[in-house]
């Protein structure tokens, strides 16, 4: 086999002659995904491979090294290739520098400085998938959805996902300014966030009236799955549980096995999620154990738009598998999976290997989970002009012993969260169908 390199300079010709061998020392790598024992393939025509577009690629980046403004060095232009060629593909597939590798696995761990904000590209803008719960981002009202248009200053339109990533976070205390467009709005709005120490505890859990509780998750985590299940014994163990609300909104994902994990506790057989990819280790398939702690409990789940991938798994299990009623409005539409894959030189990947089903079937990718119940968030308000006169109302009436004050903060919150008092409203009148039918 013969390569034309006419028409090209000769330091490209050099670049060209390194370059082809890594090409053609890559090109058996599709072969990974024969299963085990499958018997002998052909092996692959080094022919078939793009070789004019190889050749142009040298062409480029000889012109770059000869004419460009400023002279860059090797090394920054073949990182800027490899991670235009990941970026290129999904919004969620990156090359990784040495220091982005080890803050993607700070943040899995749990624990980091930044303003507690998950973000995502869409259409090339860099956008708010969910802020974290009790973090500067959330403190501050920023919503999903958003776009940030501007940090410190510099615009967003021309840069990655990684390297936005990277200037959010930094040294706790230290301040950061962003640029917000908010749909329906003209102008954006700038906040000020002083990061902080980013640790996570995905599982809250309370009881909004005696024997209806409360499970919030915000993201999945290695030890969610525990966590939530602690939660659910200890609110049973204070008063059986007559019904549930699980609220997954603004919940951006996480890890699989977690969000696995958290769908078992509610379901004791069945299909949970599968992933389908190329390769044969990306297809994998979960099914639930019998050992399930609620099981039976009436389940109510909350999703919104910031519900993303891990938490659309869980909501997508339960609603195919009729074990709950999904509320609220459109989640996001994250269905693909991303493996971490480090590279020798302690850099790393972060590809997009496979989609996720839900036990039906059906593929999130882009489109979601549609809740059985359509619920937007709002306040609750009564309009005066249609307020009816009660006991209270009247003058000299008998005064009731006053409510504790965990039980004030708790109707107040229902007043606040319209979704949230649905939810219990609808598990209650889940519970009067089923005694009636008894």
């Amino acid at each position: 086999m013969t390569l034309s390199v006419t028409g090209v300079s000769a330091p490209a010709k050099r670049f060209l002659a390194t370059l082809l061998p890594i090409a053609l020392l890559s090109a058996p790598l599709p072969l990974l995904a024969q299963p085990a024992g499958s018997g002998a393939v052909d092996e692959p025509s080094y022919d078939q491979l793009p070789l004019e577009d190889i050749q142009t690629f040298a062409e480029v980046f000889e012109r770059i090294k000869r004419a460009y403004v400023e002279e860059v060095d090797d090394s920054t232009l073949l990182r800027n290739a490899m991670r235009g060629m990941l970026s290129e593909l999904d919004p969620h597939s990156a090359y990784l520098d040495e220091e982005e590798y080890q803050s993607l696995r700070e943040s899995t761990q749990g624990e980091f400085g930044g303003i507690g904000i998950e973000v995502g590209t869409e259409n090339g803008q860099l956008m708010v998938i969910t802020p974290i719960d009790d973090t500067p981002a959330s403190r501050a009202g920023l919503l999903s959805r958003d776009i940030i248009v501007a940090i410190d200053g510099t615009p967003t339109d021309s840069m990655s996902l990684q390297e936005a990533v990277t200037l959010m976070r930094g040294e706790p205390g230290t301040d950061l300014r962003i640029s917000v467009l908010r749909s329906g709005e003209d102008s954006p709005r700038e906040f000020i966030l002083t990061r902080e120490v980013i640790r996570s505890e995905s599982v809250k859990h309370e009881l909004l009236e005696p024997g209806y509780g409360y499970l919030r998750v915000s993201q999945f985590q290695s030890r969610t799955p525990e966590q939530a299940r602690e939660a659910l014994e200890l609110m049973d163990r204070e008063q059986p549980l007559e019904g549930l609300v699980l609220d997954l909104r603004n919940n951006p994902g996480g890890v699989l096995q977690a969000a696995v994990g958290i769908a078992d506790l509610f379901l004791d057989e069945g299909l949970i999620v599968y992933t389908e990819g190329r390769l044969s280790d990306t297809e994998m398939s979960f099914s639930a154990s019998p050992n399930t702690p609620a099981g039976d409990v009436p389940l109510v789940v909350l999703i919104n738009g910031g519900s993303a991938s891990a938490a659309e798994i869980v909501a997508g299990a339960l609603q195919d598998q009729r074990r709950g009623v999904i509320m609220g409005t459109d989640s996001f539409g994250k269905g693909s999976v991303q493996q971490i894959m480090p590279l020798g030189n302690g850099e790393g990947l972060k590809l997009t290997t496979a989609l996720y089903y839900t036990p039906n079937g059906r593929s999130i990718q882009a489109q979601g989970i549609e809740p059985d119940v359509d619920v937007v968030r709002g306040r609750l308000e009564v309009a005066e002009s249609r307020r009816e006169i009660r006991e209270a109302d009247l003058e000299g009436h008998l005064s009731a012993q006053q409510a504790p004050r965990d039980r004030q903060e708790m109707a107040e919150r229902l007043l606040d969260d319209y979704q949230l008092s649905e939810a219990l409203n609808l598990l209650k009148a889940l519970n009067v169908v089923d005694r009636q039918r008894r």
